[in-house]
């Protein structure tokens, strides 16, 4: 067998429509956002658990809808009315507001930046861990607006995307795995794509550490330390 040099390489993410597994736990909340026209009021949330995909989908459509894109943190920091004049709009991990230091702000500036969208005739695009209704605003006005809002959820991955998500990860660490290593993970780590991150980035510390390949053994090494 043919030895794998390794390289302490940059990770480079994929980010593109094709990078982005189309499977049973997603495809619904694909379908919702390729389908722009029907959201109701012309807003939707995109909500699912940590590493699921959501910015990945949210910056794939904002390509294909030149929308900009707004983290919550940043909202008290831009030209709201500049942004609304866009007309599409990305406000990624809107959940966070009550958390931020001037979350009195940031909540009025996302109230105001939807209004204004929406009366644009634009769209409004946001993600979240949990639906509105569990974000705990205190700005009764966004609330209201927020709870009002089309959910469009991405569930914990079945066995086709947990594969889908290792592959993809090892490619964005430059790394070459057997056709055997991926169901051997599958079968062992946790469900969530929170989960297919660690492993890889675990992985590929350790082949750099003990400067060996990627394999089974190694993985099999990791999981034990791991607890898996």
């Amino acid at each position: 067998m043919p030895h794998q040099l390794t390289f302490d390489l940059p990770t480079r993410e994929a980010l593109g429509r094709d990078a982005f597994f189309v499977a049973p736990s997603n495809r619904l909340a694909v379908a919702t956002l390729e389908n722009v026209a029907m959201w109701p009021s012309g807003k939707l949330a995109l909500i699912g658990p940590k590493g699921s995909g959501k910015t990945h989908l949210a910056h794939v459509w904002a390509i294909e809808q030149n929308a900009v894109i707004v983290p919550a943190s940043a909202l008290t920091t831009v030209n709201v009315p500049a942004i609304a004049a866009q007309r599409h709009v990305v406000v990624e991990d809107a959940d966070t507001l009550p958390t931020l230091p001037d979350a009195a702000a940031a909540q009025e500036a996302l109230f105001h930046l939807h209004n204004l969208t929406l009366a644009e005739g634009g769209r409004l695009l946001i993600t979240a861990t949990h639906a509105p209704n569990h974000w705990a605003l205190t700005l009764p006005d966004l609330a209201s607006r927020m709870e009002g809002t089309a959910v469009a959820r991405i569930e914990e991955p079945d066995d086709a995307l947990l594969s889908a998500m290792l592959i993809k990860h090892f490619e964005d660490h430059q790394i070459a795995v057997s056709h055997t290593l991926i169901p051997y993970l599958v079968k062992r780590i946790e469900r969530s794509a929170a989960a297919v991150r660690d492993i890889v980035d675990a992985l590929d510390a350790a082949s750099l550490r003990s400067r060996k390949p990627v394999s089974q053994k190694l993985a099999a090494q990791v999981l034990d330390k791991s607890g898996n």
